[in-house]
């Protein structure tokens, strides 16, 4: 009982929540489970139907009743509640409750779906074609419809046929009994010059009535045998193809009519009709053409079969990329391409591995120039991913080792020096075979030509954790030194940055103005979160190995030992040697970084002793955004971004390392004022770009720090500032932020931290 009264008292409050009718619903399911095992376990006999056999499960219908009630539009509390009562074998509630949902959602496929299957349960074909073709006049579009429909015409086919197996009637008579009785009615007919002959004679008149009986068995056993064949299914994949002539519909209903348990026959002859009606509505489609040529494949293939359907599918699709080729259309090409990875990917015999691999690479060499780049980037996976299993004996001759997989990558290139996919391609390929001096070039290279789609792909390929490692390894000196791994987190930020600032300005050398837009925004985002960890491991305390097996205080470095003193203070020196020579160009630019890191060095151990956030000054933090808002060109999303990390936000922007900040757990943040100082720089950068998501982000700040007359004095002066429509964004978006609507931009209803301010999500460039 106290169960029950915390279940309705919670729905008895103003505004109902549906969590708490399921909540309610499931425990009253769960005690119902609990009833059952509980008399079976007690094996108490069954006898009439007493009240505790049904009061439960009746008190689960009355709480979705009571749902529903609230929540009418709801479709998942009405497919719910459908299935609760399927469960519990309520046939006619289950009518009544489809029948109510249709009523209020006629344009929801999953209802008339689950109304038909609870019709065909029960052995009623004739309600479910009913309510699916009244499903289809109103959803004529729907491709779950259609798939349902002709399953539902499958199943009524094969019920038949077993039922009339049962019976005794054979459908492989093709009427000879029928026939010949046709026949002796003929010749009677034929054997008589007598028009009048057979009137009055009653014999006659009963042998006319069995011809017409004779022939009226033949139409049965005619019409028998077109239901059998699947004249039915077949009128419904007609009306689908009218109603829908999309690949998604032919796809859906192959996979279908291929895996339904019918007789081969039927199968073969609905797959005829269905991609008869394919290469009439689709024929140039390059999807349509693959699902055409593999019509015969299947996953579960082996053996001989598999060999002569994969034989024949390979021969199609290289006769149509070969037709394609002279109307200039990659999209064959690519499926095809598609089409050889995939059955390459898959647990076949090396002999077909093979032979697939050695398809494409003839087919390359005789295709007419321009080579499709889908096709040149397939070849070089596929050499680059095969040549370790297949060997030098299985592969083609002139692709068989490494160095000429390299050679053909590279002129592959060469065919295609502009698109992108290719390059991605050689770049994987130069990383597996290749010196890492050769990747690098291979990437400086790319990155020069590549335009078009996927250029960005190729500027980030670097940025990868894998690929930049294999980069870094080039940069590597003679001359090494003992390092932390605090040291070791330090440099790899640093080098991050260097290689970033590298792409940014090489990104400003790109022709297309989008493009060079694109990807520049791309990039800052990357430079402005890399920095932002960097700064944060710049004054991160350093934790010595000695430090690591002491207690949670940790000693300061002047009372370590003097035995190892004169071994750590070397050590320490290699290591900022190291690091000197690492510092990105914001760091040695700007004297307020310097200078602030000299400062910081006598707090870090005090800080660390105490245990508390060791935190970047405000000076530094300052100079990274004078950094990103004068050296280089940042869009208001990257404003975003900035003002995210800043404020202790999440920033949405990936970083190649992890997320390894200042107080080892939380994105680093200062005091109110000094966060203040940093956050108003941003404010002012951003709000020149986007003045409405500034103020927002601007404003939501300062009230979630307390400071609410600062917060309305700049909505107010961003009202005047702004023009007329902005200024109602901004007044409509900041009444949203005071109701705690928007929890994205930290409403009033935002749960504060210890030090006063809520903890804000992202903000976007609208500053939502």
């Amino acid at each position: 009982m106290q169960k029950r009264t915390a279940f309705e008292t919670a729905l008895v409050r103003r505004t109902p929540k549906k969590s708490d009718f399921l909540r309610y619903a499931t425990y009253e399911m769960s005690l119902e489970a609990l009833r059952r095992k509980r008399a079976e376990r007690l094996k108490i006999a069954k006898g009439p139907p007493s009240v505790s056999d049904y009061a439960l499960v009746r008190r689960q219908f009355q709480i979705f009743e009571r749902a529903l009630k609230k929540f009418k539009g709801d479709v998942g509390l009405w497919i719910q509640y459908i299935l609760v009562a399927k469960k519990e074998g309520a046939r006619a509630l289950v009518g009544r409750i489809t029948a109510r949902a249709l009523q209020l959602h006629p344009n929801v496929p999953a209802l008339y779906v689950l109304a038909a299957s609870h019709e065909l349960k029960h052995l009623s074909p004739t309600a479910a074609r009913a309510l699916l073709q009244r499903g289809l006049r109103l959803n004529s579009d729907s491709v779950e419809m259609w798939r349902e429909y002709v399953r539902m015409e499958l199943g009524f086919v094969e019920s038949l046929r077993r039922r009339w197996s049962v019976l005794g009637i054979d459908m492989q008579r093709t009427g000879e009994d029928a026939g010949s009785g046709k026949g002796k009615g003929k010749e009677r007919e034929s054997g008589t010059d007598d028009i009048w002959s057979g009137i009055g004679d009653e014999e006659g008149e009963a042998d006319g009535m069995d011809v017409d009986a004779e022939q009226d068995l033949t139409e049965d056993e005619v019409a028998r045998r077109h239901i059998m064949e699947g004249a039915i299914v077949k009128s419904v994949i007609s009306s689908a193809v009218k109603a829908i002539p999309r690949i998604d519909l032919f796809a859906s209903l192959h996979e279908l009519i291929s895996t339904y348990p019918s007789p081969p026959t039927l199968r073969e002859s609905l797959l005829d009709h269905l991609h008869d009606h394919l290469r009439e509505t689709l024929p140039s489609l390059p999807a349509a053409i693959k699902l055409s040529a593999t019509r015969n494949l299947t996953p579960d293939m082996v053996g001989e079969p598999l060999v002569d359907a994969l034989k024949s599918a390979n021969e199609q699709l290289i006769a149509a990329v070969r037709t394609a080729a002279n109307s200039s259309d990659p999209g064959v090409a690519k499926v095809y391409s598609e089409f050889v990875e995939e059955w390459c990917g898959q647990e076949i015999d090396d002999s077909l591995k093979a032979y697939l691999i050695t398809s494409v690479h003839l087919l390359i060499q005789q295709l007419p120039a321009p080579v499709p780049p889908d096709l040149l980037a397939a070849h070089i996976r596929l050499l680059s991913s095969h040549q370790a299993s297949l060997g030098s004996a299985l592969l083609p001759p002139k692709a068989n080792t490494p160095d000429k997989i390299l050679r053909v990558a590279r002129k592959h290139t060469s065919k295609a020096p502009t698109r992108s996919i290719v390059w991605l391609a050689r770049l994987a390929a130069e990383k597996q075979f290749a010196e890492p001096k050769d990747v690098e070039q291979a990437w400086t290279e790319a990155r020069k030509r590549v335009e078009g789609d996927g250029i960005q792909d190729v500027w980030l390929w670097g940025l990868d954790p894998e690929n930049r490692a294999t980069l870094r390894s080039t940069a590597a000196t003679d001359e090494t030194s003992p390092s932390t791994q605090h040291d070791d987190s330090e440099a790899d930020a640093n080098a991050e940055l260097q290689l970033l600032e590298l792409l940014l300005h090489e990104s400003q050398l790109i022709r297309d103005p989008a493009a060079a837009s694109a990807l520049h925004e791309v990039l800052l985002i990357r430079y402005a979160a890399a920095s932002h960890c960097a700064l944060a491991l710049l004054y991160r305390p350093k934790i010595t190995h000695d430090d690591r097996h002491t207690s949670a205080i940790a000693a300061p470095p002047a009372a370590r030992s003097p035995s190892r003193g004169g071994k750590a203070e070397k050590a320490s020196e290699l290591a900022q040697r190291g690091s000197a020579r690492a510092q990105p160009a914001w760091r040695t630019q700007d004297p307020d970084v310097s200078n602030s890191r000299e400062a910081y060095g006598s707090q870090s151990s005090s800080t660390s002793a105490a245990g508390s956030t060791c935190r970047p000054p405000v000076d530094a933090r300052l100079a990274r955004v004078r950094r990103i808002g004068t050296a280089y060109v940042p869009s208001a999303r990257v404003w975003s971004e900035v003002f995210s990390q800043e404020s202790g936000g999440v920033s949405h922007a990936v970083t190649s390392g992890a997320d390894i900040t200042a107080d080892g757990g939380q994105v680093y943040s200062g005091h109110v004022d000094d966060d203040a100082r940093v956050l108003r720089s941003v404010y002012e950068y951003w709000r020149q770009r986007d003045g409405v998501g500034a103020t927002i982000a601007w404003a939501a700040w300062l009230l979630r720090t307390g400071d609410g007359k600062e917060a309305v004095a700049v909505i107010s002066r961003a009202r005047s500032v702004l023009r007329e429509t902005d200024g109602e964004t901004v007044e409509r978006r900041w009444k949203a932020v005071l109701d705690g609507q928007d929890s994205r931009e930290g409403g009033a209803g935002e749960e504060h931290g210890e030090d006063g301010r809520a903890d804000a999500g992202p903000i976007d460039s609208r500053g939502t």
